[in-house]
């Protein structure tokens, strides 16, 4: 319940943010703080899951608002960037976020999608129910979550909060959802299948999660999966800086800005007001 209502919150705040008035830097600190409480709030969710990458993210979220939220307060230029961003990525996500019509509908047509690679490669399942698929005597659902809509969302608002032609975004677009969509689809056949064929059984120990043949999942889902996400994030990144030579500048422009400010947490350089 108190992730809902932080991300309604963040969600109208970076919503508020868009909208120029002398508030908009209040607006966008109440959004990356709801963002992070985000995190925060789903962290029973990630260990039951042993998904450990989420809560270093939560605690790395502590020092970005540390160094972010004086940075909007300043109006730094870098920090409203970055706020333009998530308000675009919530703005993409919003609708299937919040309407559940929406978020069903994406959920069917990824499943569809994954019934017809099944039937490509020979895979042997059964949907048990609209969105959840049996392999062997190991179960998997697909929600929203499972969809890439929610890194389409956040490629297109880096790609999109950044001045350019509209052919630029029309390229970026294409750079990024049919690529994220028919990546996703591979990750969750990979995931599926090497639950259901137990293609990881290593370290029970500490991946089962107490439950017989789990590991697989967790090396497919949290170890493998989460790895081949960050290189094709990475991959993404410099087409879109390729698209828009800008958006590269941009972002040197905001990695500087954390750097600096980190280095002068250890004296060894002074942070800046921009």
């Amino acid at each position: 319940m108190m992730q809902e209502i932080f991300v309604l919150i963040s969600f109208i705040a970076f919503l508020a943010f868009l909208i120029p008035t002398r508030y908009s830097k209040y607006c966008a600190v109440v959004g990356w703080i709801s963002v992070v409480l985000i995190l925060f709030a789903k962290f029973p969710e990630y260990i039951i899951a042993n998904n450990f990458m989420y809560p270093i993210a939560a605690f790395m979220g502590i020092p970005f608002l540390i160094i972010l939220i004086p940075k909007l307060l300043e109006e730094n230029e870098q920090g409203f960037t970055l706020s333009r961003m998530a308000a675009i990525a919530y703005l993409i996500f919003a609708p299937f976020a919040f309407i559940p019509a929406a978020a069903d509908w994406l959920i069917a047509i990824n499943v569809g999608q994954l019934e017809w690679v099944f039937h490509a490669l020979g895979f042997s399942y059964e949907l048990v129910d609209w969105n959840m698929f049996l392999a062997d005597i190991y179960r998997v659902e697909i929600i929203l979550a499972c969809t890439g809509i929610q890194g389409i969302a956040i490629m297109l608002g880096v790609a999109w909060a950044v001045p350019s032609t509209l052919m630029q975004k029309v390229l970026s677009f294409f750079a990024v959802a049919p690529v994220i969509y028919i990546l996703n689809t591979i990750r969750n056949s990979f995931v599926i299948m090497a639950y259901g064929g137990q293609w990881f059984p290593y370290f029970p120990e500490i991946a089962s999660n107490g439950h017989i043949g789990y590991e697989s999942f967790f090396w497919a889902h949290n170890f493998f999966a989460e790895i081949g996400a960050l290189f094709v994030f990475i991959a993404i990144a410099w087409l879109l800086y390729r698209i828009n030579p800008k958006l590269g500048e941009v972002m040197v422009d905001v990695i500087e800005l954390f750097i600096k400010e980190i280095r002068g947490w250890f004296g060894k350089d002074k942070g800046f007001s921009g």
